[in-house]
């Protein structure tokens, strides 16, 4: 299949050639005839398979065919974060350069002023935050009586219990009658259920594995104390020479402070996270995009929206608290059939997200150590199915295997010797109650043409750590040899 048996219009075939696109992902093939037959839809898939162009395309086309020049929007976009806000406006410009349509995004964070005076010139399409969206709303700046299509994109976050009483404003604003579309990268079988309560008969396109990380992500999980994770991050960067690494912490102190302690190791370093301003944020993400800066330190209110072409690696230097943020974190890498790199740094403290992590996206992640940080407080070991054993393999440089039996006793086993000995090996279980975290920016900023006034994004994170058990996969290295990151590694079936 290709873009012209999808019923596009000239214009929109030109520029998706000219961005050199040839062949139609999963999600767009299964959505855009639907879109353009006015249907609404409710499609997952995973980040990084073209969400946006499968509502762009076929929107763009539907405004070309039913031209007006009013002033109000005739179509909504509303999204979770800054920067994806920005992401869509510019994916609807470079799709849309051949037509005459009229597109601004608002987000706060900066003077309302030029965005109510976008709003008054005019707009086709609106996308948006849901805070400054309101905030305009009440100011008389923008009118919803003229909404055709409603787009909830990242529709997991959008309508989770953080967001649904602003969801809900702007609802019972619109036109009963109107076209109702929610893209996202994974749903919880709740939010499906609220989904289709603001759906229509909708059309369900499910193309990925639910909640699954994308198969040219290549997952390692090095297991470290707390108090080396950044060590051992700068001792990665420099062992490997990583030029473009994209790395997630928790929080925003905790993002300052390592960018901090890796500029002082000689790394350069930035950070992005919602106490930034909007210029300070576009500043950071435009220099790493460049390659002016080695490193990107961000929080989980920039994990969908940063879109770079080809990003080699992603870090978690700490894990999230929402299992699903995972997925979208290491969605950075991989990106388009491209391959990429996720390192996750995990300590004991930390077993409770890792095993939420592991049960959303039913894979068991390889625990290895990098030689010369070995962690004083184990990762604790969970039994694999089928009553196997978990086997940890360490290298070592003088080519010596140690392999350990999980199952209560140690064997070791060294090169060239018969003897081998016994000893019982204790397990360190890290556990935790239920973590939330509730990081709400409220976040707006209005572009249209090259104009780009941003600000703060409504962003709420709410984790429920919920018990899980994990079923142990692997496809790992062979004892001995070296880890995707250059660095000598000692390797563990969970």
């Amino acid at each position: 299949m290709n873009f012209d048996s999808l019923g596009l219009i000239e214009p929109l075939l030109r520029a998706v050639k000219e961005k050199g696109y040839e062949t139609p992902t999963p999600v767009q093939s299964g959505t855009i005839s639907a879109v353009l037959d006015g249907r609404d839809v409710m499609a997952s898939a995973q980040t990084g398979t073209g969400k946006t162009a499968a509502f762009t395309l076929p929107i763009l086309q539907q405004l070309e065919a039913h031209p007006t020049r009013g002033r109000n929007p005739r179509v909504l976009v509303i999204t979770p974060t800054r920067e994806l806000a920005a992401q869509i406006l510019d994916s609807v410009l470079v799709y849309g350069k051949h037509l005459k349509i009229r597109s601004a995004v608002v987000f706060g964070g900066v003077n309302i002023g030029p965005q109510i005076r976008q709003l008054r010139a005019g707009v086709d399409i609106l996308i948006a935050t849901p805070g400054r969206l309101l905030d305009l709303h009440g100011q008389g700046a923008v009118h919803f009586d003229d909404i055709e299509i409603l787009v909830l994109d990242e529709a997991d976050r959008m309508l989770d219990m953080g967001f649904i009483p602003d969801i809900k404003r702007i609802q019972a604003r619109l036109p009963a009658k109107k076209q109702s579309l929610l893209f996202s990268a994974t749903f919880s079988d709740p939010i499906r259920a609220l989904a289709r309560t603001m759906l229509n008969q909708p059309l369900e396109v499910d193309v990925a594995v639910k909640n699954a990380a994308a198969d040219t992500v290549a997952q390692h999980l090095y297991a470290v104390d707390k108090s080396q994770k950044t060590r051992l991050l700068s001792h990665l960067i420099r062992t490997n020479q990583w030029t473009q690494v994209l790395v997630f912490t928790r929080t925003k102190h905790g993002a300052n402070k390592l960018v901090k302690e890796l500029t002082k190791d000689g790394i350069e370093s930035l950070a992005i996270h919602g106490n930034k301003s909007q210029p300070q944020r576009t500043r950071a993400l435009a220099e790493f995009k460049r390659g002016e800066v080695d490193v990107l330190v961000a929080t989980d209110i920039a994990a969908r929206g940063i879109d770079i072409i080809e990003l080699p690696h992603v870090v978690n230097y700490d894990l999230p608290h929402v299992p699903e943020d995972y997925v979208h974190r290491i969605g950075r890498t991989g990106r388009a059939g491209s391959e990429g790199v996720a390192f996750s740094l995990v300590c004991a403290d930390e077993i409770k997200q890792l095993r939420d992590i592991e049960r959303l996206i039913k894979k068991s992640i390889r625990r290895e150590e990098v030689e010369g940080f070995e962690p004083t407080q184990q990762l604790s070991t969970v039994s694999p199915p089928s009553g196997g054993q978990n086997n940890r393999r360490r290298s070592s440089a003088g080519g010596v295997t140690r392999m350990e039996n999980g199952r209560g006793a140690r064997n070791r086993r060294s090169g060239g010797r018969g003897g081998n000995g016994n000893s019982a090996s204790g397990n360190r279980a890290g556990n935790g109650g239920d973590n939330r975290s509730d990081s709400r920016p409220d976040n707006i900023g209005n572009t249209s043409a090259g104009n780009r006034y941003s600000g703060h994004s409504d962003n709420r994170n709410n984790g429920n750590a919920g018990r899980a058990n994990i079923r142990g996969n692997d496809s790992g290295h062979r004892a001995g040899g070296r880890s995707p990151s250059g660095s000598r590694v000692r390797t563990s079936r969970a």
